[in-house]
C-alpha cells in the first residue's frame, strides 16, 4: 500500500484524470453556447473568455510557464489545500488527527462545492470534479494519487487548449 504521498493506482489515477478532462470539455462541446448562459457568465462568476491576450499566446515562454503551472504547480498546491488540509479541517479543528482520505459529509461536500466555485464560469464541472477528486482521496487515501489525477486532467486540458485554440480553459 502506498504511503500518504505515494502513488499506488498507476492505472486508475491517470484514467480518472482523462475522464475528468472529458467532463470539463463535454458541456461546451455538446451544447453550443452552453457556457455563455447567465448561470455561468455573470458578475459573480465572470465570463468564459481567454485568460491570455493574443500577444501572450504568441510567446513560447508564456505558454511553457502556463503549462508548467497548470500541470505541476496547480495540482500540488490545490490538492495540499483542498484535500490534504481543508477536507479534514472542516471536519475537525485538530485536522492532523484525521488520516488523509477520512470521509465526513460536511468536509467532503463543502470542499466539493468550494472547489467548484473557485473555477468561476466552470463552476458546474468544477463541483463534479471536486466530488470525483474527493471520492478518489477517500478511496485511495493517497495525496500522491489525487495529485496525479489532477495533473493528468490539467495536462489533457493544456494539450486541448494548445491543439484546439480553446484559450478560455486557461484562465
Amino acid at each position: 500500500m502506498p504511503g500518504k504521498l505515494g502513488v499506488g493506482h498507476w492505472l486508475g489515477s491517470p484514467l480518472l484524470g482523462v475522464v475528468t478532462f472529458l467532463l470539463w470539455i463535454a458541456p461546451d462541446s455538446l451544447i453550443a453556447g452552453y457556457r455563455h448562459h447567465v448561470w455561468f457568465e455573470n458578475p459573480v462568476f465572470g465570463s468564459f473568455a481567454p485568460g491570455l491576450t493574443a500577444a501572450a499566446r504568441a510567446q513560447p515562454a508564456v505558454i511553457w510557464i502556463r503549462a508548467f503551472r497548470a500541470i505541476l504547480l496547480t495540482p500540488v498546491a490545490e490538492e495540499l489545500f483542498w484535500r490534504a488540509w481543508m477536507m479534514r479541517w472542516i471536519a475537525r479543528d485538530d485536522f492532523l488527527a484525521l488520516p488523509l482520505g477520512t470521509y465526513t459529509p460536511r468536509g467532503f461536500w463543502t470542499v466539493a462545492v468550494l472547489f467548484g466555485m473557485e473555477h468561476g464560469p466552470l463552476w458546474d464541472v468544477g463541483i463534479v470534479t471536486g466530488v470525483l477528486y474527493n471520492g478518489w482521496m477517500v478511496r485511495t487515501r493517497s495525496l500522491g494519487d489525487v495529485i496525479l489525477v489532477h495533473a493528468i486532467t490539467n495536462a489533457c486540458l493544456s494539450a486541448y487548449v494548445l491543439t484546439n485554440g480553446k484559450w478560455e480553459y486557461w484562465p
